[in-house]
């Protein structure tokens, strides 16, 4: 069997054993489970956009509270990855991730039981808060076990298992809205089976084991390097030299493990800098990304199209997600991460305009496809970059502040795009949204850093 190099000369010297290691079992068992749960993230997010037309002969939804079923899942969202992101960072990866399942199980399960609409608004805003940590502390803990040179390679077969949720979820919706399956209304269905999907990888996740790059980063280094065993075995390496790693200097403790865990140090250069990069891309490339998912059926039923043309058309749009997800697995081994994260944006604010003035089903089909096919290369990169970008201690919380940003301004998108769709037309609708990427393109050039091939120590060297 092969060992792993000695690493008594390097500073965090789990972290140096993980980037070295081959790929193993245990590294696809990581990527599936999260893959898995990731699945019904994705599933929540677009599950609004293709619920609300049936809802409307159930609870007769119209204005606010159409605009409010559409955005609580999202200030869930908000709320769950702004304060669970950091309790990922003091708890462990492995236990915010199976707390996260079982809030989004049992609250999605109340949600199908709903007796009005209010109700309704109040379980998706609760079952939000569950899934809304599952990104950023999927991205931490991705980065965190993924070895260097094939981080950004594995991390995106997990996000390509996540958006097999999104064309499921428009044919459950073809398949289940205004109808009725032993008597229960296809929507409650929907619901329903989401919450059960999830308590099955909750017992998937539970064999998964903690992030060594965390332990060692909360000073707890025999834990680390049995975790760091546990990956080599998978890889089929030998672990009489991971006692290097246990006989390195200790990980730092008490006021040197505070300074490492304090916020304080992401008002401190580069993070600073960073954080506010992620500020302004959370804020607009929503309007992209959740735009298009979550109000395209409405914009072709604006637009004439019947509802059931229009649920037909947005759900062979949405097989562009799962596809774009695996064309960006080489994509992302092949160029800097920066650059290819600029290139979609850019492709993604113009394959959209596309889709708004297009007149044909044919073309309706054909640019709803491209949209969705560049929003998951766009998508893949971003989750990937942002989890680098920050250090062990913190990477959960500064992913989660930032990421939270995106699920309000994507909870807003229904109050601001609507409005524009109702009285100017699709056209004006899709130009608002180029411009929102513009303005997050521009961002990124300025002041994100190259990553591609880089260990995390080297991304973040304080």
């Amino acid at each position: 069997m092969a060992s792993v190099p000695s690493t008594t000369a390097q500073a965090g010297s789990v972290g140096f054993a993980l980037d070295r290691l081959p790929v193993g079992r245990v590294h696809w068992r990581v990527v599936v489970a999260v893959g898995l749960g990731l699945f019904f993230d994705m599933y929540e997010v677009f599950l609004s956009g293709t619920m609300n037309v049936a809802l409307d002969k159930d609870f007769h939804l119209s204005g606010l509270e159409l605009k409010l079923l559409l955005a609580s899942a999202f200030l869930g969202m908000f709320l769950g990855a702004a304060t669970l992101g950091r309790l990922a960072d003091r708890i462990g990866r492995r236990k915010a991730f199976l707390f996260n399942l079982a809030w989004y199980s049992v609250w999605s399960i109340v949600g199908a039981f709903s007796p009005n609409a209010w109700f309704l608004v109040f379980a998706r805003f609760m079952a939000g808060i569950g899934v809304g940590a599952e990104y950023p502390v999927a991205d931490a803990y991705l980065s965190d076990v993924l070895p260097k040179d094939k981080r950004g390679r594995l991390a995106t077969w997990a996000y390509t298992a996540s958006f097999v949720a999104v064309p499921v979820v428009g044919f459950l919706a073809l398949g289940l809205n205004g109808t009725t399956v032993l008597g229960v209304s296809g929507w409650r269905w929907l619901l329903a089976l989401g919450g059960a999907g999830a308590v099955v990888v909750l017992f998937l996740r539970r064999s998964l084991p903690e992030s060594p790059r965390w332990l060692e980063s909360a000073g707890r280094k025999q834990e680390a390097v049995a975790a760091l065993e546990v990956f080599a075995q998978g890889s089929g390496v030998g672990v009489g030299e991971l006692e290097a790693a246990a006989s390195a200097p200790e990980a730092p403790a008490g006021a040197a493990l505070d300074a490492k865990r304090s916020l304080a140090r992401l008002a401190k250069a580069p993070y600073r800098n960073r954080l506010a990069m992620l500020v302004v891309f959370h804020l607009f490339q929503t309007f992209g990304y959740y735009g298009f998912g979550t109000l395209a059926a409405t914009v072709l039923v604006a637009s004439g199209h019947t509802v059931t043309n229009s649920l037909l058309f947005t759900a062979l749009s949405f097989l562009g997600y799962p596809i774009g997800s695996l064309l960006s697995t080489p994509l992302i081994a092949k160029f800097e991460r920066k650059h290819l994260l600029i290139a979609s944006i850019l492709a993604l604010g113009a394959s959209g305009v596309a889709f708004s003035v297009s007149q044909s089903d044919v073309l309706i089909v054909v640019f709803g496809f491209l949209t969705t096919l560049i929003s998951n290369v766009f998508s893949n990169v971003f989750h990937i970059y942002q989890a680098e970008i920050f250090p062990t201690a913190l990477r959960a919380t500064a992913v989660g502040w930032t990421y939270s940003l995106s699920r309000i301004s994507s909870g807003a998108l229904p109050f601001v795009l609507l409005p524009v769709l109702d009285a100017f037309g699709a056209l004006s609708m899709f130009s608002v949204v180029a411009v929102a990427l513009l303005i997050v393109a521009v961002t990124v050039a300025a002041i994100g850093p190259l990553t591609t091939r880089k260990s995390l120590a080297e991304i973040n060297p304080l």
